[in-house]
């Protein structure tokens, strides 16, 4: 039975929407909650006579400008779901994250802080339920790691193989669907199109998806769910002797996802499959990102009090007087932020530039200056000759603001992201570019990240022993 909500909600102005764009393209992050939202948004946006004609995938780091250029002024209306970081060019933008940016020209937006984002759009902006609860409540679990609550392992959320049994309760039942469903799409999202396919065929109910993944992998070739979680048991087996992660004192430390084998071998959870008894695992990635976690599984933690978010805080502070000395320039943020910006795509403009550091900005020269690199930012950096990059030298933001817009979370997961931006101070030279590197190999960002790493679980420990005392 469908449940009536409050007539007051909706998406705003989608009449005058619909009137004016007859047609939509929804762009999506890439896991299962954007998928889902992405679903219903699809669903409510058609139930409101609006014909959703294509999709596409947006994901955070350089590959958020890579996003293909959408007219606006056409008939087909850009739609962003379950993303932070907004754009001029959408006239719809909802999310359920903490803080949101670049979102201020957007026609309509819904940020409502929740578990999924799809929770928002399937009860509450909708005038009756889209996705069943259930399915709501197993996204919702999975986005937000809540698997303590349920009395959740490892097994549970990281098993390809389901079976629907009469002997458990229809929770039960439907929670190994939507694991396995969530474990499946993680194995094939890189998988070109197959995302995008999954929300244009599918509808509001976890089923659906299911059948429609199933379908993609039987008629594309993929292997066999069978062979899928013999690789993860490979990867599993591996990681416990791996010299990439370490155990010490309830955190685990690890560098980098290791050596993995086939298709579905990853998964972030293996850490906690290896070391269940851990309180806290702080891994960093050798693109630039630090993240520290409560181990989800375990309901009663002792340490409720350490937070994870302040710690993070604490371990920048110490170099806050370098950081904010070194100003990271335009140029560089630009072409870093456009790696995988092709011809099409929207790239890195001012606008974003502007949404996320925002009177952080530093510059050198007047108002003419500003408006020329306002002109500059429209072209690809692949498109600038050594002059105008030269010129876009002339605005920057300093290393402390750039980390701070960048990085986030909360009590329980943080994230200090942007530290590749810190590889280099200036504008990138023509032709071949090498890093100065120390006699470890290793380039200034990646040395830097290592020792905030160090730094982040020595902190965490004393906040361990705070805590315990």
């Amino acid at each position: 039975m469908k449940k009536r909500i409050l007539k007051e909600t909706g998406i705003r102005d989608i009449k005058a929407l619909a009137r004016r764009y007859p047609k939509a393209k929804i762009y999506f992050h890439q896991d299962l909650d954007g998928v889902t939202t992405a679903i219903a948004m699809k669903t409510y946006l058609e139930n409101n006579g609006i014909d959703v004609v294509d999709s596409e995938i947006i994901q955070y780091g350089d590959t958020e400008f890579a996003i293909k250029k959408t007219d606006a002024e056409g008939d087909v209306m850009p739609v962003l779901v379950d993303f932070a970081h907004g754009k001029p060019m959408f006239k719809i933008h909802t999310d359920h994250h903490d803080k949101q940016a670049g979102a201020e020209d957007t026609k309509s937006k819904s940020f409502r802080g929740a578990r999924s984002n799809v929770e928002t759009i399937s009860q509450i902006i909708s005038p009756y339920d889209l996705f069943p609860d259930k399915d709501v409540l197993l996204i919702s679990t999975v986005d937000s790691a809540d698997f303590a609550k349920y009395d959740l392992t490892p097994d549970d959320v990281m098993n390809y193989l389901y079976k629907v049994s009469k002997d458990k309760t229809l929770l039960q039942n439907k929670f190994a669907i939507g694991f396995a469903l969530n474990k499946l799409l993680l194995a094939f999202k890189n998988k070109p199109g197959f995302m995008e396919r999954i929300v244009m065929t599918s509808n509001p109910s976890l089923n659906s998806i299911m059948n429609n993944v199933l379908t993609f992998a039987r008629l594309t070739g993929q292997p066999p769910l069978q062979k899928l979680q013999q690789n993860q048991q490979d990867y599993i087996k591996q990681q416990q002797t791996a010299s990439n992660v370490r155990y010490e004192d309830g955190i685990i430390i690890q560098y980098g996802m290791g050596s993995w084998g086939g298709p579905g071998s990853y998964d972030r959870y293996v850490p906690f499959k290896n070391f269940p008894e851990a309180d806290f695992m702080v891994l960093a990635w050798p693109m630039g990102l630090l993240q520290a976690s409560c181990n989800p599984f375990k309901k009663d933690r002792e340490l409720k009090g350490v937070n994870l978010g302040e710690i993070a805080q604490e371990v920048l502070s110490k170099y806050e007087t370098q950081l904010k000395d070194r100003i990271i320039p335009l140029s560089s943020i630009k072409w870093i932020s456009e790696t995988s910006a092709g011809p099409e795509s929207v790239g890195f403009t001012f606008k974003d530039f502007k949404a996320l550091y925002g009177n952080k900005i530093v510059r050198i020269g007047g108002e003419e200056m500003l408006d020329k690199i306002q002109e500059l930012m429209e072209k690809k950096f692949t498109e600038l000759t050594d002059k105008e990059q030269e010129f876009l030298d002339r605005l920057g933001v300093n290393a402390w603001d750039l980390l701070q817009a960048n990085s986030g979370g909360h009590k329980c997961i943080t994230n200090i992201s942007g530290l590749n931006y810190l590889g280099r101070s200036n504008r990138p030279p023509k032709g071949k570019y090498n890093y100065k590197k120390d006699p470890d190999n290793e380039t200034p960002y990646v040395k830097f990240l290592k020792m905030l790493q160090r730094d982040f679980v020595a902190k965490l420990k004393d906040k361990i022993q705070q805590s315990k005392g």
